[in-house]
């Protein structure tokens, strides 16, 4: 894109990435919903501290390849790791209070 091509055309392209990153993340979700299920069956707890600190490793690497921002990076995924934690211990929460009844 030139500093000629029209606002509209950026906007769209946006959205578009916009609407595959909710698709990623959708799918992201399922396989939190997966490890909710395995952790629960295995005794094992929602926060794993060395899996979250090998995904920021991991995050960190990628984004410095891709050249995106390492403090947006690192935000972003702190965020969408807090969510999964509290959401896996959600949904562990929920099976066992199911098993109970």
């Amino acid at each position: 894109m030139t500093p000629e091509t029209p606002m509209a055309d950026v906007r769209q392209s946006i959205d578009d990435l916009d609407n595959e990153l909710v698709v990623l993340l959708a799918r992201r979700q399922r396989q939190i919903e997966a490890a909710a299920r395995i952790k629960r069956a295995n005794g094992i707890p929602a926060l794993v501290p060395e899996r979250v600190d090998e995904v920021l490793k991991n995050v960190a690497a990628h984004a410095e390849k891709q050249n995106l921002d390492g403090g947006l990076a690192k935000s972003l995924w702190t965020t969408i790791i807090d969510w999964s934690i509290a959401y896996e211990e959600r949904l562990m929460h929920e099976a066992a209070e199911k098993d109970r009844t």
